[in-house]
């Protein structure tokens, strides 16, 4: 699990509420501290796990790592930016998943620029 991305869009949906963190935890149904071991690395247990992703309305698979990929940055990147786009009004679930797409393409393009070049 990437729980720095979790986080960082948990932080992103946050601050788009006007949110504490204290207030999110209740929202969501998880203590405050479980948030709180997050933001230094720890993993939340399962179901604080499915709480969040829930509240954030986002597949849990989005925060799932792959030990074989090599573009770890581009899930903190898409997830920091998807709770963003999905709390606009106006754009549709089909929009929304469609900029997704766009975003990691265009992470993933840059990441092999920048590879190319330091190769």
């Amino acid at each position: 699990m990437d729980v720095k991305a979790l986080h960082a869009a948990m932080d992103a949906a946050r601050a788009k509420e006007g949110l504490s963190w204290r207030q999110l935890a209740k929202e969501i149904g998880v203590s405050a501290s479980t948030i709180s071991r997050m933001a230094n690395g720890l993993k939340p247990d399962v179901t604080a796990f499915a709480a969040m992703t829930t509240w954030l309305r986002m597949p849990a698979e989005s925060f799932y790592v792959d030990p074989m990929r090599s573009d770890a940055e581009e899930p903190e990147l898409v997830a920091s930016l998807v709770p963003l786009l999905r709390a606009r009004r106006d754009l549709t679930e089909n929009d929304v998943a469609y900029l997704e797409e766009v975003i990691a393409a265009a992470a993933r393009r840059f990441r092999s620029e920048r590879e190319g070049q330091e190769g």
